[in-house]
Order: structure tokens, then C-alpha cells, then sequence
């Protein structure tokens, strides 16, 4: 038999052996305990600070820095899900598996995170979730070994595994995303395409420019001007729509009928419940639609918000963003407001007023939209929307997308970032910028602004 003393010794030597574990664990990672951890600039408890983190006058600086280690478990994760090296060419955009809705992508899965440090302000957050981000833009950039790349930070990605950042946060903010402006040699676009969906009334993610500087393992190097894009299901809902509580989804979908798995849930997860978006599915697609159309449009409503769906496709064909609804089905979120029903919000606004991608089902009066897109073409079937959204059109127009106001907002965003990406602050070189020329960062500005006056006489034909 043990004594009660021996029992007693036994179990204190476990709690000691627990504990030396523990003590252990901290000890390793004391290399980046920080005496710049405040609650304000790192902490959860606190609401985002827009003012900081997404000025609208100034231009921020951020820098990352990874480990040699880092780079090639990125390198070799990004191999294996897209097939190719970085700067090897392999597959093309679109090259790979079709996604729900037809989209064509070069991969299934997302790349993964590494941890990284991160220097703002004079201030510095450890073990930051980082991972490359996107589909085309990704798959052009890796492709031809450009290291000025897509990316999101998670701040606390890793806690799990270092308890020292449990709750981490930027100011406040949990994710952010970085667009690096490939196709749009003027860099502003992504930036004013989302301005000018709020600008009329389009609930839209805040940006903001941050010079980006990147460590890769061998030294840092200025990766040129980005356009910092706030995450719609981490802090974009609550502080627009006042509530996250509602379902958040980044779909991949057509509408045309209900795919589970085109409808990526970014919240309320452990609750498999997709009835608001099928509800919705099935008022516009139901038959009554040809034989009582005050019907049809009552069903529709009840879940879905369709003024909003159609001031969102007034603004967004008038500014003429191709890549989205309509072309593809992607680039959009939707929100189960408690009020509205689920509501449109814009997404990835790079190829915003772009004739790159143009297309002719895309005109103004939406007449070569096919079934496919049924959002779109059941309500330029039915009189009472189309009526809404010509109106709305020409609202916008005449509001928000005038040749003055637009020419203003572009000109503010060209002269903010020009030093930093043409000089003499900064310049964007060789393969760490997405520029097709220095010429072309002003070139493409003119061409902006002649796009949005050829819009304007495009209007003006829509009766």
C-alpha cells in the first residue's frame, strides 16, 4: 500500500513536471514578448481605430519579416496546391479547377500561414498570421516572380500557440487584406472603387495606401505602394450595419440554383443553416415570376434586399466593374441583415472602371445579360425594377460619377502615392512592382478619367 505521503509526492512531482513544461513553452518565446503591447494598439477589447490604421491623406508604413524558412514553406506549399514555382510560369489564371458558379481557378485550397513580426508606428505585433491571397492576381504575380504579392494578416492566427498573443489585435482590427494593384497601372483603383460605392450608398469596405516593405528571409525590400482592404466579416459589418449577428457569406454562386458549398458561411458556422439563401433562390426563380409579378417581387423581397441589389448594379455597371456579378460569380459578400434581408456588398474592386476585361453583355441597358445571371436579367425583365434601376443610374451619374468630382478624387489618390512609387521618396522596380512602365502610371490615370466621361455620354443615351 502507498502512503499518503508517497501519494502526496507523487502528485507534486507531476504538478512540478507540468509546470517546468510550461515554464519551458514561455521561456521559448520570450524572444518576442514586447514591451509594445498596449490594449489600445494590440489588445481585443477596444473598437477599430479607422483613423489610425485607414487615413484617408496620408500614406502608412508597414514592414514584414519572415524567415528564410518561412519563404520556402510558402514556396512549397504554393508549388503543391498550384503546381507551380515561383517565377516558373505554370498554370495560367484560370488554368486550374472550375469554381462554383463557373469560376475558373488555379487552386482549391487556401495557402497556408506563416508567422511573421510586423513593424508599424514605431511599434511591433509577433507571430502574425500571414498567407499570399487571390486568384488571378495571386497567379499572375507568382507566375512571373513578382514579390510585390497578394496577402491577408491574421494577428492571431498562432494563438494557440503563443499564449502571449491570444487576442491579438491591429488597433483593434483582426484581419486585413492587401491588394497590390496588378492590372491597374494606376494603382488607385481598388481604392476609389470603394469610395465610390459608399460615396452612393453602398455599403463598402474602408482602404487605405500603405507602403509595404517585405523581408522575405534575406533582407528587407520595398514592395511598392498597396491599397489595404478591411475585412467585410471581421470588422466591415458591425460598423456599418451597427450588427454581425446575421449570417455572413462570401458566395461563388449564379443564383441560378442552391449549391451548398457555393456559399461559403464566414460566421455563425456551427449553425448549418442556409434557409435565408435558399428562400431567397427560390422566390427569384419561381414560376410566378411570369404569371403574377407583384407577387413574385413580394416573395423576393421578404428575404432578399432588392432596392439595394439594384442601386449596387446601377453604381456598378454605370462605373462599368466587370469582374464580378454578371461575368463572374465571385468578388461579392452577402449579410442576412435583420432588417433588410440579405444585402449585396462589393468585394475586390482592382478592375473597377477597367475595359480590360470588357464585355458587351455589361452595357448600360443590360440587354445582352442571359439567364445565367439571373439577379440581373429577371430584373431587367420586369418594368418595376428596370424602371428602379435606371433611375438609379442616372442618379448616380448625376450625384457621384461626374466627370469633375471623379477627376478630383483621382487626382487626390495620384499625387498622395505618385512619390512612392515613381519617386523621389520611393520606387517601385523591377520585380517588386506590377507597373508595365514608369509612363504608364500617368498614362493610365488620363485613360481613367477618359473612361469616366465616356460613361457619362453612355448615360445620357439610356432613356
Amino acid at each position: 500500500m502507498i502512503s499518503s505521503s508517497k501519494v502526496a509526492f507523487f502528485f507534486l512531482a507531476i504538478v512540478s513536471v507540468s509546470c517546468s513544461t510550461e515554464n519551458e513553452e514561455q521561456l521559448t518565446n520570450t524572444d518576442f514578448l514586447t514591451p509594445d503591447w498596449t490594449e489600445s494598439t494590440h489588445g481585443k477589447e477596444i473598437n477599430p481605430n479607422y483613423t489610425e490604421v485607414f487615413p484617408q491623406d496620408k500614406v502608412n508604413t508597414l514592414e514584414i519579416t519572415m524567415t528564410d524558412s518561412d519563404w520556402e514553406f510558402i514556396q512549397a506549399d504554393m508549388e503543391e496546391k498550384f503546381g507551380s514555382a515561383f517565377g516558373i510560369g505554370g498554370n495560367q489564371p484560370g488554368g486550374g479547377a472550375v469554381g462554383g458558379g463557373g469560376i475558373p481557378t488555379f487552386g482549391t485550397d487556401d495557402p497556408d500561414y506563416v508567422a511573421v513580426s510586423l513593424k508599424f508606428n514605431g511599434l511591433e505585433w509577433y507571430k502574425v498570421g500571414f498567407r499570399l491571397k487571390g486568384n488571378s492576381t495571386l497567379s499572375t504575380s507568382w507566375r512571373n516572380g513578382i514579390y510585390k504579392l497578394p496577402f491577408r494578416l491574421d494577428f492571431d492566427e498562432f494563438e494557440e500557440q503563443y499564449a502571449q498573443i491570444e487576442n491579438q489585435r491591429f488597433y483593434g482590427f483582426n484581419e486585413l487584406s492587401f491588394s497590390p494593384g496588378a492590372n491597374d497601372n494606376t494603382l488607385i483603383r481598388e481604392k476609389v472603387g470603394a469610395d465610390i460605392f459608399r460615396r452612393a450608398g453602398i455599403a463598402s469596405s474602408q482602404t487605405a495606401f500603405y507602403k509595404v516593405f517585405i523581408n522575405f528571409g534575406s533582407g528587407i525590400k520595398y514592395c511598392g505602394v498597396y491599397t489595404m482592404v478591411e475585412v467585410v466579416d471581421d470588422t466591415m459589418i458591425k460598423n456599418q450595419f451597427g450588427s454581425d449577428d446575421g449570417n455572413i457569406y462570401k458566395p461563388e454562386s449564379a443564383f441560378k440554383s442552391f449549391i451548398e458549398d457555393e456559399f461559403e458561411k464566414k460566421n455563425n458556422k456551427g449553425e448549418a443553416d442556409f434557409s435565408d439563401v435558399q428562400a431567397a433562390i427560390a422566390a427569384l426563380n419561381s414560376s410566378t415570376r411570369n404569371t403574377d409579378a407583384p407577387q413574385w417581387r413580394a416573395s423576393l423581397e421578404t428575404s432578399f434586399n432588392v432596392d439595394h441589389f439594384i442601386k449596387w448594379l446601377a453604381v456598378n455597371t454605370t462605373m462599368h466593374n466587370w469582374d464580378t456579378y454578371g461575368a463572374m460569380a465571385h468578388n461579392y459578400y452577402l449579410y442576412n441583415d435583420a432588417d433588410k434581408g440579405l444585402t449585396w456588398i462589393p468585394w475586390d474592386n482592382n478592375e473597377a472602371m477597367s475595359n480590360r476585361g470588357k464585355r458587351s453583355e455589361l452595357t448600360l441597358s443590360l440587354s445582352g445579360i442571359s439567364n445565367s445571371w439571373p439577379l440581373i436579367r429577371y430584373i431587367a425583365d420586369d418594368p418595376v425594377y428596370y424602371a428602379n434601376y435606371k433611375e438609379y443610374v442616372h442618379e448616380f451619374a448625376e450625384q457621384v460619377f461626374t466627370v469633375d468630382s471623379m477627376n478630383e478624387l483621382f487626382d487626390t489618390y495620384h499625387n498622395l502615392i505618385s512619390p512612392y512609387v515613381i519617386g523621389p521618396e520611393q520606387t517601385e522596380e523591377d520585380k517588386h512592382t506590377h507597373l508595365t512602365s514608369r509612363a504608364s502610371f500617368q498614362n493610365d490615370l488620363t485613360s481613367l478619367k477618359q473612361h469616366v466621361a465616356a460613361q457619362a455620354e453612355a448615360v445620357n443615351e439610356l432613356n
